[in-house]
């Protein structure tokens, strides 16, 4: 049996805060929640039935350890730049733009990073296939 990727868990400071950014940025729903050995842990997912992926959230005391600079981060897939554009746009308004939009070849595709209330990297893109396999020789202008 090949393993199926179910699950990202994060430790995070504070769980409603961290909820509330999902939720409005990335437009999860709470799907499971429980209290764990005294501490809650909340499952989040787009779908809101039947989720095939799901993220584990739960408190921490401490700060995680965290870096950009270790490539860590959640991906998710939108529709178009104009939807990458959009979640940058808002983003940037609430003060969590790690970093604008932008065409970054056709394996990575357009994108944009947030962080989220703990300093996690999220990415939204279009165009960043989840099988690149010859994706190579398909290129598209980068963006002006």
């Amino acid at each position: 049996m090949r393993p199926i990727l179910t699950h990202l868990a994060l430790g995070v400071r504070d769980l409603d805060r961290t909820i509330a950014f999902y939720r409005k940025h990335a437009r999860l729903h709470v799907v499971h929640e429980r209290h764990d050995h005294g501490s809650r842990v909340v499952w989040l997912s787009d779908r809101q039935e039947k989720p095939q992926f799901v993220l584990v959230l739960f408190h921490v005391a401490s700060d995680p350890p965290v870096s950009a600079s270790t490539l860590q981060h959640l991906g998710f897939a939108l529709g178009s730049r104009e939807e990458v554009d959009s979640a940058a746009a808002a983003a940037r308004a609430d003060g969590v733009l790690m970093a604008d939009p932008v065409y970054a070849g056709p394996i990575v595709g357009y994108f944009c990073l947030l962080s989220d209330p703990d300093g996690n990297p999220v990415e939204f893109s279009y165009g960043q296939p989840i099988d690149p396999t010859g994706l190579t020789s398909r290129q598209e202008p980068s963006v002006p």
